[in-house]
């Protein structure tokens, strides 16, 4: 299946999993790419020498594109960008924040450069500063997604930018891709469906639990981490939904986490002040709740870990390789369209 997107970044299939922190990490990222898909490594959790250490893997598994995320808000994403810029990696996927500087520099040497975004006003501020490509983060879609559903935010974007646009949140198989492409989408991200593969590195019982939940099953709110985020629905979120942490014990565990990634703490406070009192909170927020999610994530504990997920969830009730997954996929979307073409005859 040949898309804008696919001709963009030299991948066979529109088909991206995104870089979830402590998800996409380099086996998942390199198989999605050997599968003819594009990988994007998770950097948020990582130092800048962790960063590199995981370019280099996944070059040793894949000679395909990949890419990296970068959370240009949080501590430590500047290096790491710097890092994929240095070592040249094909693609760079940035969100929240400013991203021209990584556009200038990855063009220099080919690469491509992919902005998420969730609103019509930032895809076109994307478009300007010279992004290849959009990933359209729909309010379906699990972690930061937006306030509007893909199915009016993906058109809607789609209208007003030229680049090809990948469609996000709420995409988890093949009759998924024909639909986003049919709302005007050169590809998709399909994070849960991928985090629900035998290369995931999410936790036996986590997966279990994925398996077994509906579309319903799901919870969004500020209250996790400080920024809108949407997670798995357990007896531990919807206590965390009524009783978000305190300002105090968040600014006390980000600091400790700060302390076991080995980040300096003159740095992490220096650099979260000069972002401002209310970027500063939300930093705090989402540092003091990284643990939980690390416990639903590595340690499969969702009675006192969160683990942030997509409404898709409720579709999705195996855990195959990424080698049958994305054959699997391009096969649902040949039988979708064919299945349409007959019903409008």
């Amino acid at each position: 299946m040949k898309t804008r997107l696919t001709e963009l970044l030299g991948i066979e299939h529109p088909v991206v999993c995104p870089g979830m922190s402590w998800i996409a990490v380099p086996e998942l990222v390199a198989a999605v790419s050997n599968a003819g898909g594009l990988g994007i490594l998770a950097t948020g959790p990582l130092t800048a020498v962790q960063t590199r250490e995981a370019i280099r893997q996944i070059r040793s598994l894949t000679d395909k594109p990949f890419g990296i995320g970068c959370t240009l808000m949080m501590p430590g994403a500047r290096e790491n960008a710097e890092v994929a810029l240095k070592d040249q990696v094909p693609v760079i996927n940035f969100s929240l924040g400013k991203g021209d500087w990584i556009v200038q520099r990855a063009h220099a040497y080919g690469g491509k450069v992919i902005a998420t975004v969730v609103t019509e006003k930032h895809a076109q501020a994307a478009e300007r500063i010279g992004c290849d490509a959009l990933l359209v983060t729909g309010h379906e879609a699990a972690a930061h997604g937006g306030e509007v559903t893909s199915l009016v935010l993906v058109p809607a974007i789609a209208r007003k930018v030229k680049i090809p646009v990948i469609a996000t949140g709420g995409f988890g198989n093949g009759a998924g891709l024909l639909a986003a492409l049919a709302l005007g989408a050169d590809g998709v991200a399909m994070g849960t469906r991928f985090a629900m593969t035998r290369e995931s590195p999410v936790h036996s019982q986590t997966k279990a639990a994925i398996a077994e939940k509906q579309v319903s099953d799901t919870l969004y709110s500020t209250r996790f981490d400080g920024i809108p985020c949407r997670v798995m629905k357990t007896p531990m979120s919807e206590y965390l939904q009524k009783k978000p942490m305190g300002l105090i014990k968040a600014l006390f565990t980000s600091l400790t986490v700060a302390r076991e990634m080995r980040m300096p703490i003159p740095k992490l406070l220096l650099g979260t002040v000069l972002k401002g009192p209310g970027m500063m909170l939300q930093i705090a927020y989402f540092g003091a709740a990284t643990p939980r999610f690390k416990k639903a994530t590595e340690q499969g504990d969702l009675d006192h870990g969160v683990q942030m997920i997509g409404q898709v969830q409720g579709l999705i009730d195996d855990v195959p390789t990424v080698a049958e997954l994305m054959p699997r996929i391009m096969n649902e979307a040949v039988l979708a369209f064919d299945s349409l073409s007959n019903q409008c005859k």
